[in-house]
């Protein structure tokens, strides 16, 4: 068996065990990685660069070479390099399964519209921290419903679309790498007074890690608009004009495709824990409301799915052309 055939095939069981299964419920590889993470952070903490840069370089390169032994343990024994057999399935299967989380997005989603659907706020407040950073008691129904939208936005990128396709590109070793740099990035890549420095590596990896991704995130939100009665050119300006100004280059694309394809305005007053941010208006028309929060998380799912079928497709054609190009090398 080819390796991309494997690679993929791997990716598609991976996907569909986060659909049927969604995060393990004990014993969760990030959430332990995440503890190992938080160790390590109060070892070599300093509030300078060159010790948060040694801190991820050390914690992502170590996930890296797991991820590469893992994977090199799963070949057939004497067989060529680029060979594949059932095995490899498995493992990138399971790294697969473990690094997703668009099922657990999904489900989080809906429990959050149902409590603002019921009018329980203290509810709906207290699920909100499961989506992001803000802070819940600060926040209306309105400002809860605003939240709950653009973390599923940003998180379908982050959480579905970004492992799918560094699994594409780089097997077992890209899934967990990724895993690894945009869990950092949730722990320590804040701007303020405590991470300004030490998490200035952790938030830059991020955002380089996710600079493909989060575009093909918003490709499939503007190609997938008319699921849930969007209009893809809505969807296709908010990104032209309306991305660049977020201060995040990928969280940027992210909501305002899916403000466009919602009709509705994302951004504005944002607080979190460590502070009040005024972030750039995403999109036209009105605020958030309940009934938008279920068409994002039901046009989550179908980016969910076109991400999956796009990083197959992917690892078989790059699966195909390594093979060619070794070949090519050794003919003389």
């Amino acid at each position: 068996m080819r390796y991309g055939t494997a690679r993929a095939a791997g990716l598609l069981l991976g996907f569909a065990a986060d659909r049927i299964f969604g995060d393990p419920r004990r014993g969760h590889p990030v959430a332990l990685f995440g503890s190992a993470a938080a160790a390590a952070e109060s070892a070599c903490y300093r509030d300078a660069r060159g010790p948060g840069i040694g801190y991820t370089a050390a914690l992502v390169g170590g996930v890296v070479i797991l991820g590469g032994v893992a994977e090199r343990l799963a070949r057939p024994a004497g067989r060529p390099a680029r060979a594949a057999g059932p095995a490899t399935i498995v493992v990138t299967g399971a790294a697969t399964w473990t690094a997703l989380g668009g099922t657990t997005l999904a489900r989080t989603g809906h429990r959050m519209a149902d409590r603002l659907g019921a009018g329980d706020l203290a509810g709906a407040r207290e699920i909100l921290p499961a989506l992001c950073g803000r802070d819940p008691y600060a926040l209306d129904a309105d400002g809860l419903a605003r939240a709950a939208v653009e973390s599923i936005a940003e998180n379908t990128s982050d959480a579905t679309v970004a492992p799918l396709i560094w699994g594409a590109i780089a097997g077992v070793p890209g899934i967990l790498g990724y895993r690894a740099i945009n869990t950092l990035d949730a722990m320590v890549g804040y701007r303020n007074e405590r991470y300004r420095h030490f998490g200035w590596a952790a938030a830059r990896t991020d955002d380089v890690a996710n600079l493909v991704p989060a575009r093909i995130s918003g490709i499939l939100t503007v190609a997938l608009a008319p699921l849930i009665g969007g209009r893809r050119a809505d969807a296709r300006r908010a990104w032209r004009r309306d991305a660049r100004s977020h201060p995040s280059p990928n969280a940027g694309v992210a909501e305002a495709t899916m403000a466009g394809a919602l009709g509705v305005t994302l951004g504005g007053r944002t607080e979190y824990g460590h502070g009040v941010e005024m972030r750039p208006e995403l999109g036209d028309g009105r605020a958030p409301v309940v009934a938008d929060l279920r068409r994002a998380v039901r046009l989550s799912a179908g980016v969910q799915v076109g991400a999956a079928v796009v990083a197959a497709v992917v690892a078989y054609a790059l699966g195909r052309r390594s093979p060619a190009r070794a070949q090519r090398r050794v003919v003389p």
